[in-house]
């Protein structure tokens, strides 16, 4: 389904602009997620046992030593239990152990099923930095506690929040603000109030559709502004919400309003902004945004009901806290 017009008008006229494995798969984020470490493929290294001099050095290479023969050689992330060996004493992780029918990536040998028992011990007494260290993560975790941590970390990529499309992408903001510029081009203003008409010239066939129109940006963050139609039910509706480009602790700085009306009636939203870590159909799912049912919108389009013509206002406001009572006060963006 696609909008027949889009007219979009914005509160400030500034823009932001075979059967062979291969033994190493790239694993690559965009912008400081930049991954620069080579696997190591000698996983008969010879662990580490020197004692630890006075400035550590020998200590921390061999925790070094010790994680690089825990990484698989084919995919380089780190092993878990169920770790497998071949009759040579190459390892291998329990995922592509199933995607190497039964030969040792390494040296071609049948792999079997020997468990490498003596490797999976070694693993429990370590304590590893998250993977996200290079990005600011400080933390430090035993070794099979680090994935879980991992997959909610902070630091870690963010995922493209454009929902028109099962894009792949992840890195930073700025990476993921200029890619969604350049690879999905969407609109990109500046300034915190918005006023989009929406204009479908057969509005009795909706089917699931999703339009991205704008990102904004202020107080030097960005926002994406969803508008979209589904159905609810046997009934078709439309939604309008806002999403933050950041984590959630600083979503919850910011507020937006949203407003549609017309023939002397007006329905009005308010609320927080998700983050993009919730993704596009959790956010739509939950209904956390202004929900306008057809009839309601044909009613405030007008004239004989064929024509949806929704006119779609907002504003986003940062809270900041009042030293006096400790209430939120707006600051209004001008």
């Amino acid at each position: 389904m696609e909008l027949d017009s889009i007219e979009c008008v914005s509160s400030s006229d500034g823009m932001i602009d075979d059967d062979e494995i291969p033994l190493h798969h790239p694993h690559s984020f965009h912008s400081q997620y930049s991954s620069s470490k080579t696997p190591n493929n000698n996983n008969n290294n010879n662990i580490n046992n020197s004692s630890s001099n006075n400035d550590g050095t020998a200590a921390i290479h061999s925790t070094t030593s010790v994680h690089e023969l825990l990484e698989c050689p084919v995919c380089t992330n780190s092993m878990y239990p169920p770790i497998h060996q071949c009759h040579n004493g190459h390892t291998i992780c329990s995922t592509c152990k199933a995607r190497a029918h039964n030969r040792c990536p390494t040296c071609r040998q049948e792999l079997g099923d020997i468990r490498c028992l003596a490797l999976e011990k070694v693993a429990e007494s370590l304590e590893l930095p998250c993977k996200y260290g290079s990005v600011g993560c400080p933390e430090i975790f035993p070794y099979y506690s680090k994935l879980k941590h991992e997959s909610v970390c902070n630091f870690r990529p963010y995922s493209c929040p454009y929902a028109g499309s099962e894009c792949s992408v992840v890195g930073d903001i700025p990476y993921l603000v200029s890619h969604l510029r350049d690879d999905h081009k969407v609109d990109m203003h500046s300034g915190c109030t918005f006023n989009h008409r929406y204009v479908k010239s057969n509005p009795r066939e909706v089917e699931n559709a999703t339009w991205m129109l704008t990102v904004f940006n202020c107080f030097g963050q960005c926002f994406c502004l969803h508008f979209e139609a589904f159905q609810l039910g046997t009934a078709p509706v439309y939604m309008a919400f806002l999403r933050f480009m950041g984590d959630e602790m600083e979503a919850r700085n910011y507020s937006y309003s949203l407003e549609v009306g017309g023939n002397g009636r007006k329905l009005t939203w308010e609320g927080t902004p998700r983050s993009i870590r919730d993704s596009h159909r959790k956010v739509r799912d939950s209904h956390d945004g202004l929900v306008i049912q057809r009839n309601m919108a044909l009613f405030f389009s007008g004239g004989e009901r064929k024509e949806l013509k929704l006119r779609v206002t907002g504003r986003i406001w940062k809270e900041q806290q009042n030293s006096d009572g400790g209430a939120c006060m707006p600051n209004l963006c001008t």
